[in-house]
């Protein structure tokens, strides 16, 4: 049985803010998740004593605690069971296994045990969606989780596996589950930090931004800005401090790319970190990850940790000028703060609140300084180029989408996974290599939950930029959902409902009162008491959220809804 926790004391606190990274307020968020690992959650006595060990005011501390999921301000269990209801996982019985956890552990939904061992609680995307229904016990991340073996996942939890990887050309997941990830010796034999080395052996800091503009790689994380040109404009920005910033907060239902590159080649995103900084002038990157990849955090911290050993990071990498290093920073349940400055407030210690742009990352980013911030796809494909040149990372793809794109392949089809593939190739293409569709397709979700649904007789689309353009579709961050006919789509439509719902950040009118309403109306129309009148309000809802949202969650937290309704009209009733 799990130790009872200790009551507050404030020298265990002293003991949290010495080890704790970061300074001043930027030392918050990570202090906070500490101290709540210390004593189960954060007790009054322990936010008055952060408040004054940091001087931020006691209000913000509790703003800020109040804005991420995973904070408590009142005892939680000391185990925690967070069961997916995304999408897939809610089509697959989600409610019904958290349902029954709740009563095998005689236990309301969000309230800890009587003896306070276990509390049970639903979230909105696990980043397993290649294993639903899952859950996250602790901090071990459970596949295919039953309300049959309750007592089995929850007592005794098995680490769900890294998920299915495949495609061709296996470029930047050749590594993933071919190889031990911690292992320094197979990632240096199979190339890896070879692109390092040829940059700080005989490559200019241009001549990297160079290669990167002439291999026409693009950001992976949706909004597909050229990679090349975000570095020039940091370079070129005025002032000596800059910063790297890695964006792995992947938090949208159908989207785990990132959780594969991460759990399964580290290496390969630290090295792409390195070569942005050493691009761009920086000495100094963060790698921010989400809250519920535990297990993704920790095996980069070790990663961190061994290349430091071994100067790969530090005052002087790997013998030469160029200095880097990297700190790894959590995040608490926000799926805002996947937009780049709202994860620059939170590392800063604030609540995840977007920033107005202009002025723009590259110009005034983290800290109030120029700063690169790219997902984990874009930074391990920037390694790969470097390493192999951009003649090679051209050499597949189209002329508008070169290179290699990795898609995450769920649903109902044999074998969901991330499968590498050119740009260009086809949406049945991916399927098939996912072992077909399971079952007869009734619609493909493209682009995520910020995305839009392709119909059964739109699989011979091209999975790229402009293939899927001119269809009127998103490709986003490369996200493809199969949906059989088996399956409800009212159950599915008002999962993404709930899910925009729950993680608008309230910063702005159309959002924060939009997605409510949007659910208000889906929901209605799920259990059948919707009228023709609210299929109007719906879209007039839509509408205002993507004309007047401040960030690009509210800009598109009704695409795929209305898309459902617009390729599917009779869907109303």
């Amino acid at each position: 049985m799990t130790p009872p926790r200790q009551p507050f004391d404030l020298e265990t606190l002293e003991t949290l803010l010495e080890r704790t990274p970061g300074n001043g307020r930027a030392k918050l968020l990570p202090l906070l998740l500490e101290a709540q690992k210390e004593w189960g959650y954060l007790p009054e006595k322990s936010v008055e004593a952060i408040s004054q060990a940091l001087r931020v005011p006691v209000a913000e501390i509790h703003g800020v605690i109040e804005f991420y999921s995973m904070l408590y301000r009142r005892p939680a269990g000391r185990t925690i069971v967070r069961i997916c209801e995304g999408p897939m996982c809610a089509q697959a019985g989600a409610r019904q296994i958290l349902e029954a956890a709740c009563r095998h552990l005689g236990v309301t939904e969000g309230e800890p045990t009587e003896n306070g061992e276990y509390m049970v609680e639903s979230v909105h995307c696990l980043g397993l969606c290649d294993h639903a229904p899952a859950a996250l016990v602790g901090e071990v991340p459970v596949a295919n989780i039953t309300a049959e073996d309750l007592q089995g996942w929850i007592a005794t939890p098995q680490a769900a596996p890294l998920g299915k990887v495949g495609g061709e050309p296996r470029w930047l997941t050749a590594r993933c589950g071919s190889m031990e990830p911690l292992d320094l010796q197979s990632y240096e034999k199979s190339g890896g930090f070879s692109g390092l080395k040829k940059a700080l052996q005989g490559l200019e800091p241009a001549e990297v931004i160079e290669a990167i503009k002439a291999s026409g790689l693009v950001g992976r994380g949706g909004a597909a800005f050229p990679t090349g040109l975000k570095w020039e404009y940091t370079a070129g920005a005025p002032g000596d401090t800059r910063y790297v910033v890695c964006n792995g907060d992947e938090s949208e239902p159908g989207t785990f790319k990132d959780r594969v590159l991460m759990e399964g080649d580290p290496f390969a995103v630290l090295e792409g970190m390195l070569l942005a900084g050493y691009a761009v002038g920086a000495r100094r990157g963060y790698l921010y990850v989400r809250g519920e990849y535990s297990r993704a955090q920790r095996i980069l911290s070790q990663a961190i940790e061994r290349a430091r050993e071994v100067g790969y990071l530090g005052p002087k990498v790997l013998g030469s000028d160029f200095e880097f290093d990297i700190e790894l920073r959590s995040g608490a349940g926000a799926y805002i703060c996947g937009e780049e400055t709202a994860l620059f407030e939170s590392i800063e210690g604030k609540r995840g609140f977007p920033r107005l742009k202009p002025p723009f990352p590259t110009t005034y980013g983290l800290f109030g300084q120029p700063t690169v911030i790219n997902n984990v796809e874009t930074l391990v494909a920037a390694a790969w180029i470097i390493q192999h040149g951009p003649e090679a990372y051209r050499s597949v793809g189209t002329d508008e989408s070169p290179g290699s794109k990795l898609f995450c392949v769920s649903g109902d089809v044999e074998m969901p996974g991330v499968y590498e593939v050119p740009f260009g190739t086809k949406l049945r293409e991916l399927v098939d290599l996912a072992g077909g569709p399971h079952g007869q397709i009734q619609a493909v979700l493209l682009g995520g939950a910020a995305g839009a649904f392709a119909k059964p007789d739109e699989l011979d689309l091209p999975m790229s930029f402009e293939g899927l353009r001119q269809a009127g579709l998103p490709l986003g961050s490369g996200v493809v959902t199969v949906i059989n006919t088996e399956r409800d789509m009212r159950i599915f439509l008002v999962s993404l409902a709930h899910f925009f719902a729950h993680e608008s950040c309230g910063k702005c009118f159309p959002c924060q009162l939009g997605t409510q309403r949007q659910l208000e109306i889906v929901s209605a129309w799920a259990n059948g008491s919707a009228s023709r009148g609210d299929l109007a309000a719906l879209q007039d809802v839509g509408y205002a959220m993507t004309q007047a949202s401040f960030c690009g969650l509210g800009m598109t937290a009704g695409t795929a809804i209305l898309s459902a309704f617009e390729k599917w009209p009779d869907l109303w009733g």
